[in-house]
């Protein structure tokens, strides 16, 4: 039986993974984590028996404790509680897909007690990437991805020498403005962004999307997971997202890994790894694709990409800058505080301002983080 931790479990990626769950009778959630919605959350308990759930807000999670009165399950709150769902002993393994920087710390204390990690928590590795690392290799435990390029990229190197990579190329739909200009982009609302033409995602990552901030977060996570140089890993828009992402070799073959844009796959993959089961759903059918379309991206107009690329150069608390500086500006334009283009606007002033630190240490990079959300709303004000 594989017994299973899911953070982020009212999430597009947590649902999914229940869906996977529900295929396979030798899976067993054990712990569930939620921010807020009780009430997606309540259904998931009554329906998988967790041991342990955690809803980030105290004031939700004394809700939802009234509705569980008499249920054979803890409830708990805050940092403590996301902490205690991702270590519970009978975990083998956690699935991180909570959103932002608070998924730090009990993918740390997972890692120490021995749990092998899915994940799909990009801003781990990109703010943390030194940190976790080194920590996966000593605790002796899988760090298995579950984003679908990373998770492409995985299947491409299994059986290959790592070093024998040259190169990532890294598959970006290109999002709702693919061959916009920058000019085109000044007028974009929030449900404009919010239109990704192939993936159903949260609100947050669907702008990332179509901002490309989200690929360059990509980029800097490629770069610790696949011990690569950023410069070594190019983005490439493949507008219908069946090629997942590729690598080349020294010797100049080509791997790729291609699919339905169905996330799904690389969840069960990562659950089952290094078995491959059968999975119910759409599969790719070459005759009606008939040719598959690559673009370059444009930096000029998606500039939060170019700015991912610099903070992964400088390395240091750069990326954990770059990384809050974005989740900031995305709160406030999904708040309608600011407009579309003042998200890299905003991102590249707070990097200009920063004394990068080299080599930060977690409370380091918390602390940056929340600086960097000092900064932005005294700069509102």
């Amino acid at each position: 039986m594989r017994q299973i931790a899911v953070l982020g479990s009212t999430g597009s990626i947590g649902t999914q993974t229940l869906e996977v769950v529900r295929a396979n009778e030798d899976m067993k959630v054990v712990s569930l984590a939620a921010a807020s919605n009780i009430d997606l959350l309540e259904q998931q308990i009554r329906e998988f028996q967790p041991e342990v759930v955690c809803v980030y807000l105290p004031e939700k999670a004394q809700e939802l404790k009234q509705r569980m009165a008499g249920e054979p399950v803890a409830v708990l709150s805050g940092m403590d509680g996301l902490t205690a769902c991702a270590t519970v002993d009978s975990a083998q393994i956690v699935v991180a897909a909570v959103v932002g920087m608070i998924g730090i710390r009990p993918v740390v204390e997972a890692i120490r007690a021995g749990k092998d990690i899915a994940f799909a928590n990009k801003e781990t590795l990109v703010t943390a990437g030194h940190i976790i690392m080194p920590m996966v290799e000593k605790y002796g435990v899988q760090l298995l991805p579950v984003d679908s390029e990373h998770s492409a990229i995985f299947q491409c190197l299994h059986g290959e020498a790592g070093r024998e990579a040259a190169k990532i190329l890294l598959t970006a739909s290109g999002g709702p403005f693919r061959g916009k200009k920058k000019q085109d982009l000044k007028q974009i609302q929030v449900e404009d962004a919010l239109k990704h033409p192939n993936w159903e995602m949260g609100r947050k990552i669907t702008i990332d999307s179509s901002t490309m901030v989200n690929k360059g977060l990509e980029v800097i996570e490629a770069k610790w997971l696949f011990h690569m140089e950023v410069d070594q890993i190019q983005v490439v828009v493949q507008p219908q997202s069946v090629i997942h992402s590729m690598v080349e070799f020294v010797d100049g073959a080509v791997m790729a890994q291609l699919g339905t844009p169905d996330m799904k796959l690389p969840i069960q993959y990562a659950l089952c790894y290094p078995q491959r089961r059968e999975l119910a759903g759409e599969r790719l059918d070459f005759w009606k694709l008939g040719s598959i379309q690559f673009e370059q991206p444009d930096p000029e107009t998606f500039r939060g990409l170019a700015l991912a690329y610099e903070a992964g150069r400088l390395g240091g608390s750069m990326p954990t800058v770059f990384n809050a500086a974005n989740e900031k500006a995305v709160s406030l334009f999904l708040d309608r505080r600011i407009g579309y283009l003042e998200i890299a606007e905003m991102i590249e002033t707070c990097m200009q301002e920063h004394h990068n630190i080299k080599d930060p240490s977690l409370e380091d990079i918390l602390a940056v983080e929340q600086d960097v959300y000092r900064q932005i709303e005294k700069r509102m004000k």
